[in-house]
Parts: C-alpha cells; structure tokens; sequence
C-alpha cells in the first residue's frame, strides 16, 4: 500500500484522542519525512580500504539485506555483493591481512552469539570460522605479522570464559593459545603472544596480571575501583616494549600514557581537563600515537606527530565544518578513507592519496537525506542540581527557530531521549531519532547524566547506587531547564530510550509520575533484581563491577536496596501512558523484564501498550522491525503530545511484531498477531 503522508496536527484528529494541545502549524515547506528514510537501511556504510589499498569495501543492501561489497579502489561503481545474508543483515566486519579474505560476525535472532566467519573474495567460498552453537565469539586481535590468522575469543570450554584461539582465515583451523583460568579478557600484542590479562577483584578493583615465560601469571598493576571505568591497556608500540593506557589515576580524566616496560617509566602523552581522551590515530605498523581526540561538546582532534599534520589540515578542509573521521588506513600508510560527520545531513565518504593530496568524494551513507530539510543539533550544558555540568543536545523544528539558536519562538512538547549504557554518552553529530522528532513538531534533548561515559571519573562515579536517585534528578533538572528556557510545554514532555533509557522510561513514570505525559521504554529493566540475576553468563567476571554501581543482589541490604530502585515495585504509580518495545531473544535485557512490569499493569488495570519480536535481542535490528516499533511509537507520541504523524499503514504487518496487550489503544494496530 502506497503511504499517505499526513501533516495534521492531531489534537482534534479522529482517533487520536489524548490530552494535546495544538501547536504552531509547520510551514507548507516542512514536509514530513518518511519513516523509511531516516530509519530504513543506509545506502552505504563502514567504508574500508583493503591493506594493499587494491579495493575497498562497504555494507550496502543485497535484496533489502545489508552486505559486504567490493570493489576496485579505483572504481566503487563496479562494486559487486561479496557475502549473501538474508536475515538480519551483516553490521561487523573487517579485512584480513592476506587482502583476499573478509571477516564477519553475526548472530541468530539478537542472541548475540556471535560466529566468526571468513569469505574468500576471489571464490566467494565462505567458512564458519567458530562452528559451535552457544558461543559468543570475540575477535581479540588482526595483525599484519601473521595475515593469514587472527585471534579469537571462544568461550565454548566454559561460558562464562574466552579461551584464545589463532584461526586460519583460508581454512578455518584453529589452535588453542591460552585457556582462560578466569580472566575478564587478556591483552595481546601483535604477534599475538598473550602478555596481560585483566580481572576484577570482589571490591570491584582491576587486577592486571603479567604473563611468565612458564605460563604462569603474576601481579602487575592494581587500578582502585575509582579508575575502573577510566583506565585500562590500549595497546603496544611495535617493539611491545611501550605499553598504552588510558589512566584516571592521580587525575580525573583519562590521559593517554605510555609506560616503558623494560624500565617503569611513564610519561603523559596527550590529557584534557574538560573530557577523557576519547580516540587516538595510530601508524599502521609502528603503532606509534600520531594524534588524539577528545569529545567535550564535539568531536576535536589534535596532533602529536608533524607528519600528518598536512594530511588532517586537508581532510578538514574537505569535511568543510564537519568532525571527521578515518575509517582506514592502507599498510603502507599512503592511502586513507575517511568520513565528513553531520548533524544536519549525510555521512560523506572521501578517499585520500595522502602522496599527491588528492581527495575524492566516493559517496554518501544517506542520498535521500540532501532532499530533505534536517534541524541542526546543539550542544547545551546544563547545570544540575548540586552544581554537576551535564553535557546535552537539543533539536527542535527548524520552523520553529528562524534564527538557529536552538529557542523555538514558543515552548514546544518535547521528547526527554535517554541513552543506554548506562556507561555510554550521547555525542553531536547527525541523529536520526533527534531528525524525526522534531520533524514531526518536537523539542528532543538527551542528556549525559552523572554515571555518563567520557567525562572523567569522577562524573562516571557520581552514578554508583544512584539509579532513580540523583542519576534520575539529572533527567528532571534538564526537563525543568528546558521548561524555564522556553523550549519545552511542561504538560507535554515525553520520557523515552533503550536499554538503560527505557529504566530510566520506567522511574520517569513510576517515581516522577506526574511530570511526563508519556513514556517510551525500549528493552529496559523493570526489576533490578532479576536483571542481576539474568545477566550473560560470561558477564561472570564483570559482576562486582555491577554490584558495586548498580547494587549486589547476593545480600539482603542489597535485595532490599535494587527492590527499592525497580520500577515493578512502584507499578501502583503510573498514571500515564507507556509503550513498551522488547526484543524475545535478549541476552542482557531478558524478556521478563517487560514481560513482569506488563503483566503487573494489567492486573492492576493500568493501560500499557506491549509490542513484542521474536526474532530480536538487545534492540531492533532488522528494518522492518524497527520501521515497525517506530511507527507505533510515532502514533503513540502523536496521541499524547500533539505532534504530526506518519500513520502505520502495512509497517506492523510487515514485520515480526506481536503485540500481546494494548493493540486498541494504538490506531492501526487492530488486526496484529497478539
């Protein structure tokens, strides 16, 4: 059925009933954006040079599915289909160092039990690298030393614990490295000798133990359980004499170090004040640091070796205002690709002779985006309550803000978008839930809240036992900000995300209740205990980590205190509209969570709309299903807050979704499989 593209506003609209106001009209050039272009499969993505810098490679769909292509370096229009996936398509995968073989992972259904297969591009003969069933594998290191290998990570002795394997890439035998005797992960140099390997105490401090030549382990470094999030091994020079670290310790953010092996020393190799070091660029062979990034408010890069001062000049020239990325580099060094990131179009994709200075424009991720008119992103620290700094990005309807300084000229609804993790950040740059929400009339802000990754540790810990506490009054000190800037309509502000977004979804509805009109949780806990309780079994090693920032299930204080913190327990206490999205196949997430919080709401008669997919994990990754849940959750926000709206149409039905409760509280979705 051909899509109608509706840009009512819906208060007053049959069948949209909710407590809306209307808003200002969009202009007749603001035209609504379809769903499937901001949220179907991108034209082409991951873009990567093989070593020699013959070809070059990139995912593009084959028959709606994404796949690996390649092509000549010197010709991307003879591109051809390398790998044939027809389910949930390929997001992982890199070059060999033979040049003639590309690796990919993938998994069944989100379970992330991810196998490791190899493609012969000349043959397109293709091998399961990690033929086991049950085993999440990891891809530990990729060398130009040993090209016809890699290391890989299996846990299929023991679940909870990655054993090293060197696989061939052209025959798929393996050989046993090292069997893991209950480490969280090792790190290895490039000639893939194990040389640390790195655990946690019970007091949540990481461990990091040295390698003998008997096969033995010994002490090496202790990181107290502040620094933990902030300081870890990144890596060796090419000697494997300079060891690499990112390091919080004796100051707040993480500066890159290097640490001489053979005599102790330490030296700071690049540090802000204002943000952890958040990427590095590294010569190809001799692994030696040439420049570092840090993102505070965006993406900055700054160089430490001269010589490819040139090279970044140019690039930044051509990315003309945008942050730029390298997504390859060839062997010899002589060839790069790189990125033009956004936040108001596509991604740009460049080639680069760094000997002749040339760049040539390739292509872009999103054709159909430079058609269509985006919002800009801005960036705004907001001040907490107890004087915290938190780092966030407003959009809004660029209709609404003629002069592009992020006020509309009167407050709008808005959607509160948190992010997941929550040991992760929300950045700058194009995004494609900011773009549809406010291009159907909404305000959005995302918030990095205490417990945030990136801006030091002492921000990061500030979250430990804080959940629905002092993390959840970050959230509603941005709201309040956003009331009194004039950018929000206190009465018409959503709360929405996944993962920890949709935790924080739930406490907004049951701890805050009458503060948000809606909510959207996605894949989110409702009950700490049993979310404890179901973690991955080789998150085995990583669990004091979780009992010392999230709370201990193994106690009864710390029973009583993750009871307390779960929205389940305070189910009684939402009055307002939620919508939930769940993944059957989750590994971290398990459907119990959605499955407890919904049955407890219609127990208690309290409405909740549940959309469920079977063939999915920790979020939606095949299109249809996610075009599917985000047609819902458009309908859904229309309803409450007000704002334009793309209807349904054959979007559920052509998905998997089932949606086992509140289907008639959703115009279109009468009819689906429940």
């Amino acid at each position: 059925m051909k899509r109608m593209l509706l840009s009512c506003v819906v208060a007053g609209v049959a069948g949209l009933g909710g407590p809306v106001v209307a808003q200002e009209r969009a202009p007749r050039d603001a035209e609504l954006i379809p769903r499937d272009v901001l949220f179907g499969n991108p034209d082409r993505a991951s873009v990567k040079l093989s070593p020699d810098g013959e070809k070059i490679s990139f995912l593009a769909e084959r028959d709606g599915v994404l796949n690996v292509f390649i092509a000549p370096a010197a010709d991307v229009s003879k591109a051809e289909a390398l790998t044939s996936d027809t389910d949930r398509g390929i997001r992982q995968y890199f070059w060999s160092y033979t040049n003639d073989h590309i690796v990919y992972l993938q998994d069944r259904g989100g379970d992330e039990n991810w196998r490791a297969y190899s493609v012969d591009i000349g043959t397109g003969q293709e091998i399961d690298l990690t033929p086991m069933d049950g085993v999440a594998a990891r891809i530990q290191g990729v060398s130009h030393e040993r090209p016809d290998e890699i290391l890989i990570g299996i846990n299929n002795r023991d679940e909870r614990l990655h054993d090293l394997f060197v696989v061939n890439v052209r025959t798929g035998e393996r050989e046993l490295v090292e069997q893991n005797p209950g480490f969280l992960g090792f790190v290895t140099d490039d000639e893939y000798d194990v040389r640390f390997a790195v655990t946690y105490t019970p007091q949540a401090s990481v461990v990091i133990a040295e390698k003998q030549s008997d096969g033995g382990w010994v002490p090496f470094m202790e990181i107290p359980s502040e620094d933990s999030l902030t300081t870890s091994p990144a890596g060796f020079d090419k000697s494997g004499t300079t060891l690499y670290m990112m390091d919080s310790r004796g100051r707040d953010t993480a500066a890159l170090v290097a640490l001489d092996l053979t005599t102790g020393d330490q030296r700071v190799v690049a540090a802000d004040d204002r943000a952890d070091i958040s990427g590095v660029l590294a010569h190809p062979t001799e692994r030696t640091i040439e420049a570092y990034s840090v993102n505070h408010l965006k993406n900055e890069w700054f160089v430490l070796d001269p010589s490819i001062e040139k090279d970044l000049e140019r690039m930044r020239e051509a990315a003309d205002g945008a942050e730029v990325s390298v997504t390859s580099r060839t062997l010899d060094d002589s060839m790069w690709t790189f990125a033009a990131i956004d936040d108001d179009g596509p991604v740009r994709y460049y080639m680069y002779d760094r000997d002749s200075g040339e760049i040539d424009f390739l292509f872009t991720n999103r054709e159909s985006l430079k058609s269509v008119k985006l919002a800009p992103m801005h960036p705004r620290v907001i001040e907490s309550r107890d004087g915290k700094e938190l780092v966030s990005y407003l959009t809004v309807p660029w209709w609404t803000d003629r002069d592009a300084d992020g006020v509309p000229t009167e407050p709008l609804p808005m959607v509160l978008w948190v992010h997941g993790g929550p040991w992760a950040r929300d950045s700058w740059g194009y995004n494609s839930y900011h773009q549809w929400m406010a291009n159907r009339g909404y305000a959005v802000l995302s918030v990095n809240f205490r417990g945030s990754t990136g801006f030091g540790k002492s921000f990061i810990n500030a979250g430990d036992g804080e959940w629905s506490k002092s993390m959840h009054d970050d959230l509603i000190d941005a709201v309040e900000w956003a009331v009194a800037e004039g950018i929000a309509d206190a009465d018409r502000v959503a709360i929405g995300g996944g993962s920890y977004g949709g935790y924080a979804t739930l406490v907004g509805l049951t701890f805050t209740p009458e503060v948000f009109a809606c909510g959207v949780d996605i894949v989110g806990p409702s009950n700490l205990i049993t979310l404890m309780e179901n973690i991955p079994p080789y998150w085995a090693p990583f669990r004091p980590q979780l009992n010392k920032r999230v709370g201990d299930p193994s106690t009864v204080e710390g029973r009583r205190f993750l009871r307390s913190v779960s929205p389940l327990t305070h189910v009684d206490e939402i009055v307002r509209p939620l919508l939930i999205g769940q993944g059957a196949n989750d590994p971290r997430v398990n459907q119990v969570e959605a499955d407890q919080i919904v049955d407890a709401m219609v127990s208690k008669n309290i409405p909740v709309t549940y959309v469920l997919f079977p063939d999915e994990g920790h979020g939606f990754a095949k299109p249809e299903n996610r075009m599917a849940f985000n047609s819902v959750m458009e309908v859904f926000l229309a309803q409450h807050l007000g704002g334009r709206y793309e209807p349904i149409d054959d979007d559920v039905a052509e998905s998997s979704a089932e949606v086992p409760t509140g289907a008639e509280d959703i115009p279109g979705l009468g009819g689906v499989k429940k």
